[in-house]
């Protein structure tokens, strides 16, 4: 059975961050999805060949590897943790959408509101579903990969 690919989107430029994406992205990846995390997969300063190019021709080889991952993806993967959304994820999401990805959050932060909602309608309004805790999350990407293998299995 082929893997289903997400692509995990979000904010990646804090210790923290990084560590929290890493560590989601294991425990998702042992539900037998392959995941497109940019900061571990990506242009990243300190990986050949990207380590001895110039910011913006680094800058060039984000943009069109991550619009070429999100284009390859089945689910959009949105941590929309922080006091807004990280804004390169807000762009990947346009294009997620206008794509007809399956688009799921994760919104943990209660830092964030925007009048009565915790987020700007024209984000909000791109998502299948925004979870509020990693364990939600989680037990939908199980459902996710138990119906995968439940439609495969009555196909033949």
């Amino acid at each position: 059975m082929k893997k289903k690919k997400i692509y995990f989107a979000g904010p990646l430029f804090s210790q923290a961050e990084r560590n929290f994406n890493i560590e989601l992205t294991k425990k998702i990846e042992k539900f037998n999805f392959e995941i497109f995390l940019p900061q571990r997969d990506g242009a990243e300063l300190d990986k050949p060949p990207f380590i001895n190019m110039t910011q913006n021709e680094r800058n060039n080889k984000i943009f069109e590897l991550d619009i070429k991952q999100v284009s390859e993806c089945e689910i959009f993967l949105f941590i929309l943790d922080g006091r807004v959304p990280d804004e390169g994820a807000c762009f990947e999401l346009g294009i997620a959408y206008n794509q007809n990805k399956k688009i799921i959050g994760l919104h943990t932060d209660m830092r964030a509101s925007f009048i009565d909602s915790k987020l700007n309608a024209m984000i909000e309004g791109a998502f299948y579903k925004i979870f509020t805790s990693e364990k939600e999350l989680l037990n939908h990407i199980i459902e996710l990969q138990e119906n995968e293998t439940e439609h495969c299995s009555n196909q033949y």
